[in-house]
C-alpha cells in the first residue's frame, strides 16, 4: 500500500496521525482572494519528482498524476515489486480520478497567444482525466488492463470492486489500484458554488464533523493511495506478505429524479451485495469507515443505511476519517480502505473527531469519538457519489 495525504506521506505517518485523532485540514486565505466562500482544505505538499523521474516522465504528468506516483511507489516497495519484475511480467492498473484542472491552464494559453503549438507536446497528457494511468502505466512499463474509473466521489472504490472482479474471473493476476485527486481550487469552485463545503473557516481543525448536528458541510482534500491487488496463489507463490483480503464488492446507483440527492436506500442496497459477495453477515463486521462527509443531507442518508444493515445485531465500531482528512474526493475509497487496513493491522480503530452532538438518526450506531484499541478481523468501507453512485467493499485480515 501507498499514501500521499494531508494526515501524512507515508505509512508509519498516516498511522500515527489516525491513532492521535490528528486532522490535516488547514485556512488557506489564497482561496477566499480566488473568490471562494470557504477557504478550508486539506494540507497536501506537493512532491518533488525530480530526484526520483527524468524530466521526460515529469513533463506528461498531471499535479494528481504526480501524488499517484508517490503512493504507488510506496505500494510497490511494499509489495516487494520492483522495476525487473514489472518489465517481466504483465501487471495492471485501475484508478479512480474524474478529472484534473490543467485543461484550464492550456485555455488561458490560448487566451493569450491565440496558437495551439504554445502549448507545447506535453499538454495532452497532463490534461486528460487518465493522465494518471497513462503516466503510471508508462512509468511503471505496465502492461495489463489499463484504464481510468470516473465515478465521482465513489471513484476509486469502484476501482478497487473492478479489479477484484478481473482478478476473480482470471483475466489478470495482479493490478495497482487506487485514487488520486488534485488540490488546485479551482476544481472546487462548483462545490463552493452550491455551498456544500463548509464556512467554519475561523476553526478548520473543528470543520470536518461527520454525523454531528452542528456540521454545515465537506471540507475538500486530495492527493493519492494505491494498493497491489494480486491472485491468493500467484501472491504465495512469489512469496508476498499478504496484508488483507478483498472479499466483497457491492455496488448500486440511487436512480431518483434528484441528480445530487443522496439515498440511504441505494447506500443499504450496495452494502448488502457487499455482505452478500463476501458471504458474511452483518454481525461479521468489526468497523465501518463511513462515507461520512459532514454535509447536512448526506451523513443523515448514510446513517439511515447503517441503521438499517446492522439493526438487530451486533454493532461495529464505526467512525468517518474525513473528519481527519476532509473529503478527499476521486481518491477517497482507495485511501479510506488503506487508512482501514493500517487500523487492521495496529489493532485499533480511529476517531471520528469533532463528533459533539450525534445526529437522530445516528442514536443507534457505536461512533467512536476517541481511538479504541481493539482487534479488527473485517471491516466496511462505504462510498457514495454525485449522481447516485455507491460502492461499498468489504476486507478482511488474513
Amino acid at each position: 500500500m501507498g499514501v500521499w495525504s494531508c494526515i501524512g506521506q507515508d505509512l508509519q505517518t498516516v498511522t500515527e496521525s489516525l491513532k492521535q485523532g490528528r486532522s490535516g485540514i488547514i485556512f488557506d486565505p489564497k482561496r477566499i482572494e480566488y473568490g471562494l466562500h470557504s477557504g478550508l482544505t486539506g494540507n497536501v505538499p506537493r512532491p518533488n519528482l525530480k530526484p526520483l523521474l527524468s524530466r521526460k516522465y515529469r513533463a506528461t504528468m498531471s499535479e494528481d498524476a504526480e501524488y499517484a506516483y508517490m503512493a504507488a511507489k510506496q505500494a510497490f516497495e511494499q509489495a516487494g515489486i520492483d522495476d525487473t519484475y514489472l518489465r517481466e511480467n504483465e501487471v495492471g492498473i485501475i484508478f479512480g480520478n474524474d478529472g484534473n484542472m490543467h485543461m484550464l491552464d492550456h485555455q488561458d494559453v490560448m487566451l493569450q497567444e491565440h496558437d495551439s503549438h504554445m502549448l507545447g507536446p506535453n499538454a495532452l497528457f497532463q490534461s486528460e482525466t487518465s493522465s494518471v494511468t497513462m503516466n503510471l502505466s508508462t512509468i511503471f512499463h505496465l502492461k495489463g488492463i489499463n484504464m481510468c474509473v470516473g465515478a465521482a466521489c465513489a471513484s476509486s472504490s469502484h476501482a478497487i470492486g473492478l479489479a477484484t472482479m478481473y482478478i476473480r474471473q482470471g483475466l489478470q493476476d495482479m493490478i495497482l489500484v487506487g485514487g488520486s485527486c488534485t488540490m488546485d481550487m479551482r476544481s472546487m469552485v462548483t462545490i463552493d458554488a452550491i455551498e456544500a463545503i463548509s464556512l467554519r473557516n475561523n476553526e478548520p481543525i473543528c470543520a470536518s464533523r461527520p454525523f454531528d448536528a452542528d456540521r454545515d458541510g465537506m471540507i475538500p482534500s486530495g492527493g493519492a493511495a494505491a494498493l497491489v491487488l494480486e491472485e491468493y496463489e500467484h501472491a504465495v507463490e512469489r512469496g508476498a506478505t499478504i496484508i488483507a483480503e478483498v472479499c466483497g464488492y457491492g455496488f448500486s446507483s440511487n436512480g431518483t429524479e434528484d441528480i445530487s440527492m443522496p439515498s440511504a436506500e441505494a447506500e443499504y442496497i450496495a452494502m448488502q451485495r457487499a455482505m452478500a459477495d463476501a458471504n458474511l453477515l452483518p454481525a461479521d463486521i468489526d468497523y465501518v469507515n463511513a462515507h461520512g462527509t459532514s454535509t447536512p443531507v448526506g451523513d443523515i442518508e448514510e446513517a439511515k443505511a447503517l441503521a438499517r444493515l446492522f439493526r438487530g445485531t451486533k454493532q461495529p465500531f464505526v467512525s468517518s476519517t474525513k473528519s481527519m482528512t476532509g473529503h478527499e474526493i476521486w481518491m477517497a475509497g482507495a485511501s479510506e480502505a488503506v487508512y482501514s487496513i493500517l487500523m487492521m493491522q495496529h489493532g485499533f480503530v480511529a476517531p471520528n473527531i469533532n463528533l459533539q452532538h450525534k445526529i437522530e438518526e445516528a442514536n443507534d450506531l457505536n461512533i467512536v469519538t476517541e481511538t479504541v484499541y481493539t482487534p479488527i478481523h473485517t471491516f466496511l468501507s462505504n462510498s457514495s457519489g454525485m449522481g447516485g453512485t455507491n460502492s461499498a467493499l468489504v476486507f478482511k485480515a488474513l
